[in-house]
């Protein structure tokens, strides 16, 4: 897996140039149509994450390879993407269409915090296959982005902020009814979300010699200063999973990516995911998947 990929990075890659000011100011935003930076010669993205959102609206059949899940786009879908999990597309037949939105968490410094978005949120599947109606309209949506980054207005950054909101949230009323939260705020919420952002932030793992710290949910609630029963409590009334359940889902999760990805022997693997000795990491992933993680991983090399 390639190491995290910069917002200069991504300006050198595509345009040989990297735009000034970048890290000041109001934060950046650009966006851009796919049509204009596309062609045979185009290289592949590669398997990364990158230190800015992304937002885009794909016209055409895709893979997306998105943390441990492909994701197939048989028409038309909006992604949201954030730099805390990895992907790439890949692109299934020869028409790509579509429009790219990309901005630096500071561009919403004081205008709310991404990450309490659904779409954006570490166990999300952010993919939102769209109607030819909703295809319309969030075309209209990136259209303005346009208009608004091309004039001299004196509060464009304001509106593009909007216009992002405006895919947020329609994205939001999208989904059904049981699918949006309408639970009002309490401890049980608070201690859940603070212990599913303890757990996101030790992933994702670059580096064999890097070592996650909690696995256990007495670590967990040893690091939110509360006792294990009480924060299985609330993780069980929130989630309706365990929290060992959660912990073994994300550590699985991580594990095919490293098996998917990465070059690192079992023991390397097992050693980055908090296992003392290789043979419990391939008991856990035998147990998960009813295959060894060497058969787990020629099985994805061979199809």
């Amino acid at each position: 897996m390639e190491k995290l990929q910069s917002l200069e990075e991504f300006y050198r890659s595509k345009f040989d140039r990297i735009p000034e000011n970048i890290r000041h100011g109001v934060g950046h935003f650009n966006v851009f149509k796919i049509d204009e930076y596309i062609g045979k010669h185009t290289k592949p993205v590669v398997y990364s994450r990158k230190d800015y959102y992304k937002i885009t609206l794909i016209i055409g059949r895709n893979r997306i390879h998105y943390a441990d899940k492909v994701i197939e786009i048989k028409k038309q879908a909006l992604f949201f993407t954030n730099p805390q999990i990895p992907y790439k597309f890949e692109w299934i037949d020869d028409y790509k269409s579509g429009f790219f939105c990309v901005f630096t968490a500071s561009f919403f410094h004081h205008f709310g915090n991404l990450n309490d978005y659904e779409v954006f949120k570490p166990n999300a599947l952010p993919v939102f296959e769209l109607t030819d109606g909703q295809l319309e309209d969030i075309k209209q949506v990136y259209g303005k982005m346009q208009d608004a980054l091309d004039s001299d207005y004196a509060h464009k950054y304001d509106l593009l902020r909007n216009l992002v909101f405006d895919l947020l949230h329609y994205t939001h009323s999208m989904q059904t009814a049981s699918k949006v939260e309408k639970q009002q705020a309490n401890a049980s919420q608070r201690i859940t979300h603070m212990f599913l952002e303890l757990l996101a932030r030790q992933f994702p793992i670059e580096d064999a010699r890097q070592r996650i710290g909690f696995r256990s949910p007495s670590e967990f609630a040893g690091q939110l200063a509360v006792h294990v029963n009480h924060l299985n409590r609330a993780v069980k009334e929130i989630t309706e999973k365990t929290t060992s359940t959660i912990i073994a889902d994300r550590l699985l999760q991580e594990a095919k990516i490293l098996l998917r990805h990465t070059e690192w022997n079992v023991s390397e693997i097992a050693y980055s995911l908090g296992f003392k000795e290789a043979t419990h990491f391939s008991n856990f992933f035998k147990k998960k998947m009813q295959m060894t993680p060497l058969r787990f991983r020629e099985m994805d090399i061979a199809g």
